[in-house]
């Protein structure tokens, strides 16, 4: 019944639900702009120290150096401000970033070098090839923040949430663990609602629409946010348990 209330009172439409086959290609586009010769150098020198190296089964933090307490991990990071600013504040927490986009890569290697943060580990493929070598229960957090919406309804099928996609998340994540989405796509936020309450796995923590339309605390932002909002779209954010 709230997500019924809950899409109402954003003007947001559910729709029937209709499950699409997902592509592995849910990504777009894997070169942006041109990179100068700084962030050539970073690809070339800092990203092969913090590439993430898979081996199936093996506990994720021991892919850091220390071995650290428990991993998060952010599906998509975009310029990296969000990941870059969680690593900063949780020196304890091994966080591993998975972003095709080779400018994204770059912007953020950029701010590791800057900042010095080492508690971070990066792939430049698709998240689903990290899913697939975790063991059970592994992660104890996962962002997935403003992902590509796919607007037109034939490109459906190459978004990020799908039930084949939640179901490798939920192997993956810890009892009690949190997913954090959010998304400036109406259509999208509805699709990925749908998907998450329609999942066992899953509980939404929202109780009011003030828990969705505000970003909440410890939750950096994101030029994509800032993007959003300047154009006058309001974000929504999600909050998901791991049951």
């Amino acid at each position: 019944m709230f997500l019924k209330s809950a899409l109402h009172g954003s003007g947001i439409r559910a729709k029937p639900m209709k499950e699409q086959e997902f592509s592995r290609r849910h990504f777009g586009r894997r070169k942006g702009w041109k990179l100068g010769d700084r962030q050539t150098g970073l690809l070339a020198n800092l990203l092969p120290s913090l590439t993430l190296r898979l081996e199936a089964g093996r506990a994720p933090n021991t892919y850091f150096d220390p071995p650290q307490d428990e991993v998060w991990l952010e599906i998509g990071f975009g310029g990296g401000e969000h990941l870059a600013a969680q690593a900063e504040a949780h020196p304890g927490v091994g966080i591993i970033g998975a972003e095709p986009f080779i400018a994204g890569m770059a912007k953020l290697l950029g701010k590791i070098d800057e900042t010095g943060i080492r508690n971070v580990r990066l792939y430049t493929d698709d998240a689903r090839d990290i899913l697939a070598a975790l063991p059970d229960a592994a992660l104890s957090k996962v962002f997935i923040l403003f992902p590509d919406p796919w607007p037109k309804t034939r490109h459906h099928k190459r978004r990020l949430i799908q039930k084949d996609m939640l179901d490798a998340l939920a192997r993956a994540m810890k009892p009690g663990a949190e997913l954090r989405f959010a998304s400036d796509a109406e259509d999208y936020v509805t699709w990925a609602l749908e998907r998450f309450m329609a999942h066992d796995a899953f509980h939404w923590t929202a109780e009011e629409a003030s828990d969705w339309h505000l970003r909440p605390q410890g939750w950096p932002p994101t030029r994509y946010e800032a993007k959003a909002l300047k154009a006058g779209r309001r974000p929504a954010y999600l909050r998901l348990i791991r049951r």
